[in-house]
């Protein structure tokens, strides 16, 4: 599993997560696999495109995890 960190941010926002990962090739993309209800949080799908990961939240998508930290 992956780890994200936040870098001093309270948060990051799922569909920008996606992208920073290089999991989707644009914030459009994100947005789109997210609607179809294809990314999980914690292991619960989630479809708020801009949802609010905080540190300890683990995000699933096309068979990869990334774990993010603060």
């Amino acid at each position: 599993m992956e780890i994200f960190y936040l870098d001093s941010h309270p948060y990051v926002e799922l569909c920008d997560l996606l992208k920073f990962q290089g999991w989707c090739e644009s914030g459009a993309a994100a947005k789109t696999v997210i609607a179809e209800g294809l990314v999980e949080v914690d292991s619960q799908v989630e479809t708020r495109k801009r949802c609010k990961i905080v540190s300890g939240k683990v995000v699933t998508f096309n068979g990869e995890s990334v774990r993010v930290e603060g």
